[in-house]
């Protein structure tokens, strides 16, 4: 009997009291957000790069370039582009040492073209080819996001995307971004590997026809530019051979190694696909172990040996054949 009282007592008063103390209970805490919305738990940019051990080169180069404070700003919005420290061993990057001595100038310029002003994640991108976003450098890179959802900047792709950060993000890159160093005359006579092109493009020029003055426009181009050594097995053995060399012979030649009114980057680059040219023939584009090209005239493809060189008005790819139409 007494068991039956309890009973009835709990159902008709307890249980339904226990329920109003319990929503009110809830009503006074509030809900509770799920942890990645607390944003006092996430790391700034620079604490997630400092304490990460593939970027102990880029913390170097922050470090050395002043930059500190602005990547551990927690009220900044960023987006970092981080190449690991194989990108910056490839870019001659080799040690702490190395970054100690690069000039500060230079090294800054380099960091600060890899960092967006806004918090972009990878699915934020637009779905198109090269879009231009400007960087805190100044000039802009170039975005793709393919339908696949792989991103490229500048041709190089983002090996790990979206590491979120309390004040941005970080999308992990293989190969340090390098800003265009001017248009792709510039590019070219900066490069000693390169100085039997520029010497073509100049005595092609007695043509009448100012090649020079056509790749130093705006563009844009892309330009499969030829070594040195690959003039040399050519026949043009050096900068006299080429100054007396058949102007005409240059130019048509020349033009055959320019794509006219595009940015081609390796990763734009399509297996099998025939490239037209400024001459007017096309290219054959191959992707095999690497990236290939080969001239109408040609026995074999040549191989690009350096990819994704930007100039203010394009981009350009050293090749170590000359092609023929």
């Amino acid at each position: 009997m007494l068991n039956k009282t309890i009973l009835q007592f709990a159902r008709t008063w307890a249980l339904p009291l226990l329920a109003v103390l319990f929503l009110a209970s809830c009503q006074k805490m509030g809900p509770v957000p799920p942890p990645w919305k607390n944003q006092a738990k996430k790391k700034t940019i620079w604490e997630v790069a400092s304490s990460d051990g593939r970027f102990s080169l880029l913390k170097a180069a922050v470090a050395r370039t002043g930059l500190v404070p602005a990547l551990n700003d927690k009220k900044a919005n960023l987006t970092v582009f981080a190449p690991t420290d194989d990108a910056f061993r490839a870019a001659g990057f080799r040690t702490v040492s190395d970054i100690a001595k690069a000039p500060v100038d230079v090294l800054k310029a380099i960091l600060l073209y890899h960092v967006v002003g806004d918090e972009v994640f990878a699915a934020e991108i637009p779905q198109a080819s090269n879009t231009p976003v400007p960087s805190l450098n100044g000039q802009p890179l170039y975005v793709t996001r393919t339908s696949a959802g792989n991103v490229f900047i500048n041709g190089v792709k983002v090996i790990i995307a979206d590491i979120d950060c309390s004040n941005g993000v970080i999308h992990v890159v293989d190969r340090v971004l390098i800003p265009a160093p001017g248009n792709i005359v510039a590019l070219a006579s900066g490069n000693s590997n390169l100085s039997f092109l520029v010497a073509a493009v100049i005595r092609a020029g007695a043509t009448g026809t100012d090649v020079a003055a056509i790749l130093s426009s705006d563009g844009p181009f892309t330009v499969f530019a030829p070594t040195n050594q690959a003039f040399a097995a050519a026949g043009l053995t050096s900068v006299e051979v080429i100054n007396n060399a058949d102007p005409a012979f240059l130019l048509n030649v020349l033009a055959y190694h320019v794509i006219a009114g595009a940015r081609v980057f390796s990763s734009d680059l399509v297996d099998g696909a025939d490239v037209p040219t400024f001459q007017g023939s096309t290219l054959e584009i191959s992707l095999g172990s690497g990236a290939r090209v080969k001239g109408n005239a040609n026995a074999t493809a040549s191989n690009i040996t350096i990819t994704d060189l930007l100039a203010t008005n394009g981009v350009v790819h050293v090749i170590d054949q000359v092609l023929l139409p």
